[in-house]
């Protein structure tokens, strides 16, 4: 049974729950720990035990942090992303995405290599496990509107804000 380690963190967006193994950030839940709710081998793949850890957390904690007072653009923190090798490459074009810019998701999906899979993209984003960091919330539709996002569009929409993304685009982008 792998064993990782989990915190809870008050944000300007709500409650985070901070996952991370010995290799890095695996979880930003933005779903009020939902995770634990679940029991080990749920997902039928791997048997996981969380373990609460002040000490195993605090240095993801801390940029966070920083990330919501204005201070972080670029998180500095090893990711141990899991997920298929679609997925991982949507997520690792995701993290290309410049702090206070967006794509679409055709963007995206041609920057994979799968052109027409604007849809499968943005089913990547909607399994992205850790949030905010793989910047999922940067990713709008071709009409500049905001699309979806799993911590529901008002979220989607602070952390646009938060990070100037608004400036950029017309009035479409937050008209929704």
């Amino acid at each position: 049974m792998e064993t990782l380690y989990y915190c809870k963190m008050e944000s300007k967006v709500g409650m985070l729950y901070v996952g991370v193994s010995e290799k890095g950030m695996v979880l930003l839940d933005l779903h009020g720990g939902e995770f634990l709710r679940k029991k080990p081998g749920d997902n039928g793949k791997s048997k996981v035990q969380w373990i609460e850890s002040e000490e195993k957390t605090v240095a993801y904690v801390r940029e966070l942090k920083e990330y919501f007072e204005g201070c972080r653009k670029e998180f500095s923190f090893p990711l141990d992303l899991r997920g298929t090798k679609f997925q991982k490459r949507c997520w690792q074009a995701l993290l290309k995405i410049p702090y206070g810019e967006t794509r679409s998701y055709a963007e995206i999906a041609r920057q994979v290599g799968s052109p027409r899979s604007f849809r499968a993209v943005g089913q990547a984003n909607h399994q992205n496990p850790v949030a905010i960091v793989v910047p999922c919330h940067r990713v709008i539709t071709s009409a500049g509107t905001l699309g979806g996002y799993g911590g529901g569009l008002p979220m989607k929409e602070k952390l646009l804000r938060l990070e100037g993304a608004m400036q950029a685009h017309s009035g479409s982008l937050f008209s929704d």
